[in-house]
């Protein structure tokens, strides 16, 4: 980066006690403060000086009359890119981490604690991701009649994960014919991802009804039925938005309604997210970074979750750009491997 070969070993120091300082207190850090607390035995003229300097890099900025000074998003930027040292999580975090993901074999179940657990350890709101659908597949359906033309559906993804659903049909199928449609579908998609059965299913029903007898058109329409778009939950999870009620610098009314408009819309917070998923490990956007209008004054830390080696989500911490990093980072990161471990699928013990 090139403010780093502008700057001496002092000017990184005076700029990251500033941050660190400026992320514990809110408040501007006047030249006395930092010289008391960067251990570098500076006059206050001097430190004067330093600080006349990161302003002409745009690494600080002074609030209107105040004496001290603020970190831009460009200084929490170099600060957390090349001064920041991450804190090891607590052992009672972990424990909370591990006894929450571990009290649940469900899928949304335990995409809801990872989020709940994100918010309530960091005080911020947690965000995960549904697990992408293109990655999810199909193993095995079976049909079950029940009164009044519905039919509960049974369906395994992923090894283990089992899921049941109800489906109006247009009339009363037999046991025999509902086993007979299970058997067919099982042909023809297992294997395949959830996403691509529902491509194939709907371009069957487009295009080769002629070709196709009773009995496959109606397990066809079934499963169509089963596998409805419209019927998927929304695609993350978010917890604890309230929290970022009580920071002083979201607490503007304006922006508060500008950032809760864009979690209850949700695609531009999708679309964010979307961009975590394609690099590996932890990402920080930090204010204008994200290039999201509502996220202005927040910073988002996440990481990406992996099921068997496949990066299938991604989870993480929004906040206000005045976090602590060194905590918020390592959270984040034990979080989505956490999360992976618990969705893996099981190895089967042998009877």
């Amino acid at each position: 980066m090139g403010n780093t070969q502008v700057l001496n070993e002092r000017s990184l120091q005076l700029l990251k006690t500033l941050v660190e300082r400026y992320i514990s207190d809110g408040q501007p850090v006047g030249s006395r403060v930092l010289s008391k607390d960067s251990d570098l035995h500076l006059s206050p003229a001097t430190i004067r000086n330093v600080m006349a300097d990161l302003e002409d890099l745009g690494l600080v900025h002074s609030p209107h009359t105040s004496a001290g000074r603020v970190p831009t998003v460009s200084g929490y930027r170099l600060f957390v890119d090349t001064l920041l040292t991450v804190k090891p999580l607590e052992t009672r975090d972990l424990n909370l981490l591990h006894q929450g993901l571990s009290a649940t074999d469900d899928t949304s179940d335990m995409i809801g604690v990872a989020s709940r657990l994100l918010s309530e350890l960091t005080q911020m709101a947690g965000v995960v991701t549904l697990p992408k659908r293109e990655l999810v597949c199909l193993r095995h359906i079976e049909f079950l009649s029940l009164s009044h033309n519905r039919v509960l559906v049974i369906f395994v993804t992923n090894e283990q994960e089992v899921h049941n659903k109800i489906i109006h049909t247009s009339k009363i199928f037999s046991p025999a014919e509902l086993q007979q449609a299970a058997n067919y579908l099982n042909s023809i998609y297992s294997g395949r991802s959830l996403t691509s059965v529902r491509k194939a299913v709907i371009k069957e029903l487009q295009e080769d009804q002629e070709r196709m007898n009773q009995g496959m058109l109606d397990a066809v329409r079934m499963a169509q039925l089963a596998f409805d778009q419209d019927n998927e939950k929304d695609d993350y999870v978010l917890t604890g938005e309230t929290n970022l009620m009580g920071f002083s610098e979201l607490s503007d009314m304006e922006r508060l309604k500008h950032l809760f408009e864009a979690f209850s819309q949700k695609q531009g917070v999708i679309h964010l997210l979307d961009q975590c998923m394609k690099a590996d490990g932890v990402q920080i956007f930090i204010g204008e970074e994200s290039g999201y209008r509502a996220f202005d004054h927040c910073s988002l830390v996440t990481s990406t979750y992996s099921v068997s080696d496949e990066v299938v989500g991604v989870l993480g911490v929004i906040g206000p750009t005045r976090m602590a990093y060194e905590k918020i980072i390592p959270f984040v990161d034990v979080t989505a491997k956490l999360l992976g471990a618990a969705l893996n699928p099981k190895p089967t013990t042998p009877l």
